[in-house]
């Protein structure tokens, strides 16, 4: 059986919510790029919030786009969303990409459709970050719930990874997190990271930097502690749920910017002593960022920063997720701050470029779509597009 080139694909992309430009959403951009045509499922979606480069292409929803608030509270319907993904229809395409975190790996596809899942990371709160979740919700009574609805979600999760051909994962700690929860092998294909749009910079200010969004399991309460006891200037990029929260509990040497332009996380990262990473991340594509930036990163030695982070050369690594080993590990950084190079720490950053994602998932593809189409005799067909409106 002949090969079918790339373009001749019918592709959709599926991705759970686009509300904003986080790292699934640059990853989701990178896809758009590499499959122009393709169709985008997502279970809500914000225009304004997304990019230009997602939005030019055609973008359906769900029906949770018509609840209450839908783009603002979409976590609050979770409950909801595996059903919802179930909805897509998507019988007409011959590939289907998911990038997931979530549900977005639920969506039904015929024997024939090639399905690839793109993983994040199996359900944080529901698998590897459930008792950091859990912890962090301040009501009692909400706390005593989630155990019950939580407890079916993961037999659906477990279920619905099943329904995919191929995975993915963003890390060989996400391929570690898919062999243990859905007991299935996963290729690592790193995220891409638009190196060339980051530049080596001398810090111009005395300060260090964390970003990300605000959410528990990334720990920057961990990293608020720990400068509040230090006091060296820390500024925080990013917002989410736990915004109020930890605000409360700065010092005043922690500063806020909330959320910010790519520019101007460009320039933070740039002028910035070092980036305090203090949580276990899947991957942490600001940690490539500030290596192309030429800064040095201090992380939790855990996750992702375990594939990114070379001690001593162009980071240092903390033990424990403690505000000691924390505070500790960045006293170890003042003490040798002048011995990092800006030239060489850049140089690291190197192979997580996008030329090098685009390539290696285009290798991947066509192998899995070829095998796919052996395995179920798969023929052309005629295009028939999708019965639903779309929303752009």
């Amino acid at each position: 059986m002949s090969t079918v080139p790339l373009q001749d694909l019918r592709v959709a992309l599926v991705h759970h919510w686009l509300v904003g430009m986080r790292g699934g959403e640059r990853v989701l951009e990178a896809f758009c790029r590499i499959f122009p045509e393709a169709d985008i499922y997502t279970l809500v979606s914000a225009p304004d919030a997304i990019s230009d480069t997602i939005k030019q292409h055609r973008i359906i929803t769900s029906w949770i786009q018509k609840l209450p608030r839908a783009s603002q509270f979409y976590s609050h319907y979770l409950p909801l969303l595996p059903i919802a993904i179930e909805q897509f229809d998507l019988s007409s395409y011959d590939l289907v990409i998911s990038s997931d975190a979530g549900v977005s790996k639920g969506v039904i596809t015929p024997p024939e459709t090639c399905h690839i899942c793109y993983c994040h990371s199996p359900m944080r709160y529901a698998w590897s970050a459930y008792h950091t979740y859990l912890r962090a919700i301040e009501s009692s009574w909400k706390r005593m719930l989630v155990p019950f609805f939580m407890n079916p979600l993961r037999g659906w999760d477990l279920a619905s990874a099943s329904r995919v051909d191929y995975f993915l994962a963003n890390s060989q700690t996400v391929a570690n997190r898919v062999a243990k929860y859905y007991r299935r092998e996963a290729h690592v294909i790193f995220p891409p990271v638009a190196i060339s749009s980051f530049s080596l910079a001398d810090p111009t200010r005395h300060q260090f930097v964390a970003v990300g969004q605000l959410v528990p399991y990334k720990r920057f309460d961990l990293a608020i502690e720990a400068f509040n006891h230090l006091a060296y200037p820390l500024v925080i990029v990013g917002d989410g749920p736990e915004y109020s929260r930890l605000r409360r509990r700065a010092g005043a040497n922690i500063r806020f910017l909330g959320r910010v332009s790519d520019a101007e996380l460009r320039l933070a990262l740039s002028q910035s002593r070092a980036l305090v990473f203090p949580g276990e991340e899947d991957f942490g594509m600001v940690v490539v960022e500030a290596h192309a930036c030429g800064r040095p990163v201090i992380a939790l030695a855990r996750g992702g920063a375990l594939e990114t982070v070379i001690p001593e050369l162009n980071g240092i690594l903390f033990a424990d997720e403690t505000v000691q080993s924390l505070t500790e590990a960045v006293h170890r950084f003042v003490a040798i701050e002048s011995q990092f190079q800006p030239a060489l720490i850049r140089e690291t950053s190197a192979r997580f470029d996008e030329s090098r994602f685009n390539a290696e998932v285009i290798a991947f593809v066509s192998e899995k779509t070829e095998e796919h189409r052996h395995r179920f005799k798969v023929e052309s067909r005629k295009w028939k597009p999708p019965n639903q409106d779309p929303q752009r």
